[in-house]
């Protein structure tokens, strides 16, 4: 991983060096280069016809929403009210009306924000934490979806509907990850009802590349070409999954105690059907001696041993453990718009405002939870904090703070002129 290095304002505020010349939401801006939001509005031609709420300006309103934390319109327009006379180092010109950031949820293409996310991604890919990378987590990628719930039936969803007839929306979330970086790689957006499989369509995999994702995932196509690139998948079998024995394996007592019961070369497909698509695949049958859990693991890797192929599918929980902390420290519950391209914008600005985050707290060396620095940076998003210093050593400031005001604080109601009498003005 490569040292990250924060962007510095000249600190003109204080030499305290706790304090800078900018708030903390224009230092978290400053990991954007100008420059890949201009090129993603080019190329989505996103600001055509548009006269002062540009791409750039709709990115900084919606990461604010994202930061602070905002679920409606108004709130939205009234928090950016309170910093009006930070516009300048926020690159704002002014502050949007409500209607004009609607308008701009539903017109503006949400494909700009999903290759502004790519882009930035590129540009930040060196600074991501990989101090828990193994071999295996180098080649590792990890695939697997969330469904987020909606009010309103703007995108359609599984399930039956409520007792009085009505529907909830929905829609999902299918996402890449590599294993050693913890943020997504490459998503893509469609309805709940929208089934996963087709999303392997779109991997595109260096060769020698490892994939993991659930029995969700079933195309057999795709696992003849994953074979043919030399990119090796382990999922799991579904129960009427229809397969020949080709061969047993031999097991070891190693392999036995350490829980597997099984490892079998067969070919995936309906024997009696010739058209049908043939997997030549392996299947590993493996008995968590913990829990005493059974699990049947499909691969397309013939070399590495069965204990492994157990613990490469049992690295899927980073992508839930990315999905929660998406969730908890998001507002992906309530929408700036009824619509199916304001919800793709709102959750694009969430995953690039997520991807900024983990750069920070990849380049600091003192230990924090990520709940504990989204607190920080809502609660203090337009405070003038230098935001790395006060991550550092944030026990040093709360020490001065402390120190000043250890004195009795004074009676802001009492007018010390009149004997202690209360005088209260408005």
């Amino acid at each position: 991983m490569c040292k990250f290095v924060f962007p510095q304002a000249n600190s003109h505020m204080s030499k305290n060096t706790f304090f800078t010349g900018q708030p903390i939401f224009s230092q978290l801006l400053n990991l954007i280069p100008r420059r890949i939001v201009l090129q993603a509005a080019t190329e989505h031609k996103a600001d055509y016809y548009t006269k002062k709420f540009d791409t750039y300006s709709h990115l900084v309103t919606m990461l604010f929403v994202a930061y602070s934390g905002c679920t409606s319109l108004r709130e939205v327009e009234m928090g950016m009210s309170v910093c009006h006379n930070k516009l300048g180092h926020l690159g704002l010109s002014y502050i949007p009306a409500r209607s004009t950031l609607s308008e701009a949820n539903m017109r503006r293409d949400s494909e700009v924000f999903a290759s502004i996310h790519s882009k930035l991604y590129g540009y930040l890919q060196d600074f991501l934490p990989d101090s828990r990378s193994s071999k295996i987590d180098k080649k590792l990628y990890i695939i697997d979806s969330t469904t987020v719930s909606l009010f309103q039936e703007i995108l359609k969803t599984t399930g039956l509907p409520s007792l009085d007839g009505k529907r909830k929306g929905g829609y999902k979330v299918h996402t890449l990850i590599k294993a050693d970086e913890d943020v997504p790689r490459f998503l893509k957006i469609t309805s709940a009802a929208k089934h996963d499989s087709p999303f392997l369509k779109n991997i595109k995999l260096p060769e020698g590349s490892m994939v993991t994702f659930d029995k969700g995932y079933v195309d057999y196509k795709q696992y003849n070409r994953f074979t043919k690139d030399k990119i090796w998948f382990v999922t799991r079998v579904r129960a009427k999954t229809q397969w020949t024995l080709k061969a047993k394996r031999t097991l070891s007592d190693y392999h036995r105690n350490k829980g597997v019961v099984a490892d079998n070369d067969v070919i995936l497909g309906h024997s009696h059907n010739k058209k049908a698509e043939k997997v030549p695949a392996r299947i590993v049958y493996y008995k968590d001696p913990n829990t005493g859990k059974a699990f049947e693991f499909l691969t397309n890797n013939t070399k590495l041993s069965p204990i492994t192929i157990a613990l490469i599918y049992q690295k899927r929980w980073q992508i839930e453990v990315l999905f929660k902390r998406i969730k908890q420290n998001y507002p992906l519950k309530y929408f700036l718009g009824d619509n199916e391209n304001a919800i793709r914008i709102q959750t694009w600005c969430a995953l690039i405002a997520d991807l900024i985050l983990k750069v920070i707290k990849a380049g600091i060396k003192r230990k924090w939870s990520f709940s504990g620095i989204v607190s920080i940076v809502r609660q203090h998003l337009l405070e003038y904090i230098n935001l790395a210093h006060y991550l550092e050593q944030p026990e040093v400031i709360l020490r001065r703070y402390r120190l000043k005001s250890s004195s009795d604080p004074p009676n802001l109601f009492t007018n010390p002129n009149l004997n202690g009498g209360l005088e209260i003005q408005f």
